[in-house]
């Protein structure tokens, strides 16, 4: 089993700018500030500095206390349309899961059949795993694949029988190979303005640590 591990996360791995007195910075920094602590971001695509620390599947989570959902929906009605966005949280109130059929699925051709895929920082907690049973349950006409960066808290009994009641449900749960982080990375992550596009570098114990929660995960369901 891989060690806790504490870490420290300076601002920049927080998705704040280290030095905040610089122009753009300082004002995203500010905004930032302004919002509730329950407030849900949405957007199109996220800062690379948000992805590169809170998307990271490391063993240990200090200091990564939001999540991060990207989505895919594909909507197979008269004219099949595709939409796509992310969601973050604070984690105080309405977690970016839930969000995310209070928010976005209702926007989404009623009736029609929705293929969602969901690519978040790490698995959703006990409440937000019943609320996404409770929505597949309601809507028949929904399929919900979710790739997780990571495992939240997956050593706690009732975790690991919310991720087997999501299964149940008809939930996919897959863990986010270094493929799809890179699939992220273009779709999901804005590039600076005026630069070449950055390809993805992937971190140092990527693919060790999709093996380690695949098991786990494999082992859990």
């Amino acid at each position: 089993k891989m060690a806790e591990k504490q870490e420290e996360p300076s601002n920049a791995q927080n998705g704040e700018p280290d030095n905040a007195e610089e122009g753009e910075g300082k004002k995203k920094k500010v905004k930032r500030e302004d919002l509730p602590p329950f407030e849900i971001v949405t957007g199109e695509r996220l800062p690379a500095i948000f992805f590169k620390f809170q998307f990271r599947n490391v063993e240990y989570s200090s200091g990564r206390n939001k999540t991060f959902l990207c989505y895919v929906v594909e909507t197979q009605g008269k004219e099949p349309v595709t939409s796509r966005g992310y969601l973050e949280d604070e984690h105080a109130a309405a977690h970016a899961e839930m969000a995310f059929f209070n928010t976005i699925l209702p926007t989404c051709q009623a009736g029609a059949r929705h293929d969602v895929t969901w690519y978040v920082s790490s698995s959703p907690c006990v409440t937000c795993a019943q609320g996404i049973c409770e929505a597949l349950r309601k809507d028949k006409g929904l399929r919900l694949t979710i790739m997780v960066g990571r495992l939240f808290m997956w050593e706690e009994p009732e975790m690991q029988a919310a991720l087997r009641s999501m299964k149940e449900a008809g939930c996919k749960l897959r863990i986010m190979k270094p493929q799809d982080f890179e699939y992220v990375w273009k779709n999901f992550v804005e590039q600076e303005e005026g630069e070449e596009a950055k390809s993805f570098v992937p971190w140092e114990d990527i693919q060790e640590n999709f093996k380690y929660y695949e098991e786990k995960l494999a082992e859990i369901l």
